[in-house]
């Protein structure tokens, strides 16, 4: 069976892992091991992100009405970088 060794692990983590651990009359790697599984069977359970419902906040988001109209005026679609815009912009300030 494989080894995990974890090192430096903070002190508080340490006690309250052992705290847990004597509530639920385990010892600290059969505590350690059940904490692991759920938290994995949990991360298997869970959508991956790209079936979530809804769309994220980034794509939702209204634009900056300056940006907007530039993007109405046809801007950014020479395939250049938007930061060369940016910079010119702050360039002539």
């Amino acid at each position: 069976m494989p080894t995990l060794v974890i090192k430096s692990v903070p002190a508080k983590l340490h006690a309250r892992l052992k705290r847990i651990a004597a509530a639920h009359r385990r010892s600290l790697t059969q505590e350690t091991m059940h904490l692991l599984e759920k938290a994995l069977a949990a991360e298997d359970a869970a959508p991956p992100p790209a079936l979530r419902s809804g769309a994220s906040y980034w794509a939702t988001r209204p634009l900056q009405p300056a940006y907007a109209s530039a993007l109405a005026a046809g801007a950014f679609v020479d395939g250049r970088d938007s930061t060369v815009a940016v910079s010119a912009e702050r360039d002539e300030r």
